[in-house]
């Protein structure tokens, strides 16, 4: 028997993409996200989502263009691990511990295009932006856009137009999905801790973790719209891929920020509930 052709009808490439677009569709009013007193259903996180990859597409990131960010596990990092692949890019989560020095490096070696930042590691974000300028030539060194990532109640006059929630806001409408043409494209580029030696780059593609989401999920008996805390770094392999296997299951995840982990380990050290 002569085999079928590939085409619309019997092939679509494998993308984590495609949990994020079901969840909005069948989970639309569950509670995607919770962090302190702010709530995010799943329609409304498919729509910041999809508000990221416009504007990231506005400041030129295009197909396999690597978008770095360093941040704990807030809204604004479980939503890039959308928007970025969204808008055609490539995530690159950098470990929050590196010191400036590490930063640049991996800054340099990924040649990543944009770079989001959390307000609490600002400091460190510039220092590194500072050392790749002292690395070479200043003509030719490839300096990112720095774009930090203020509280999610900035809506302050004050707060700058380049800035996370803003740049949400000011999105251009009617952004279309810039799908893989290949399940074999990048989704997010991960660096080992370098406890031995330089930190080494890993790729994963839209295949592969799109497969290993779904082995997330059986492995670990996840139910339907199961709540998940996140303890587990997001930068790190991508949360487990966690990040996305939560997507495919409708489940609500609770984002503990770093001043609630400091207060729960200092209540804890004084032996108190």
């Amino acid at each position: 028997m002569e085999g079928s052709k590939w085409c619309d009808a019997n092939y679509v490439p494998l993308t984590p993409l495609s949990f994020l677009e079901r969840a909005a569709l069948v989970f639309g009013y569950r509670a995607a996200i919770v962090f302190g007193d702010k709530q995010f259903t799943w329609r409304e996180k498919r729509e910041r989502c999809l508000a990221g990859a416009s504007a990231l597409a506005s400041l030129g990131v295009s197909r396999q263009d690597v978008v770095a960010v360093i941040a704990s596990n807030i809204p604004a990092m479980y939503e890039l691990h959308f928007s970025v692949p969204m808008a055609g890019g490539v995530l690159c989560t950098l470990n929050t511990r590196h010191d400036a020095a590490m930063v640049s490096v991996l800054l340099k070696h990924s040649d990543a295009k944009v770079f989001l930042v959390e307000s609490q590691f600002l400091p460190v974000a510039h220092d590194a932006l500072r050392l790749l300028l002292l690395a070479g030539d200043k003509k030719a060194a490839k300096i990112p856009l720095i774009i930090p990532i203020s509280d999610i109640d900035s809506s302050s006059n004050s707060v700058s137009a380049m800035e996370y929630e803003s740049l949400l806001r000011s999105a251009p409408g009617g952004f279309a999905i810039r799908w893989p043409a290949d399940e074999r494209d990048p989704i997010s580029l991960n660096y080992t801790s370098g406890t031995t030696s330089r930190p080494k780059g890993v790729i994963y593609s839209h295949r592969g973790a799109y497969l290993n989401s779904v082995a997330t999920v059986l492995i670990n008996e996840m139910t339907t719209t199961p709540v998940y805390l996140w303890t587990v770094p997001m930068f790190h392999c991508n949360g487990w891929c966690m990040v996305w296997a939560t997507a495919m299951q409708g489940g609500t995840r609770a984002c503990a920020s770093g001043a609630w982990f400091q207060r729960s380990s200092s209540t804890r050290s004084r032996g108190t509930a």
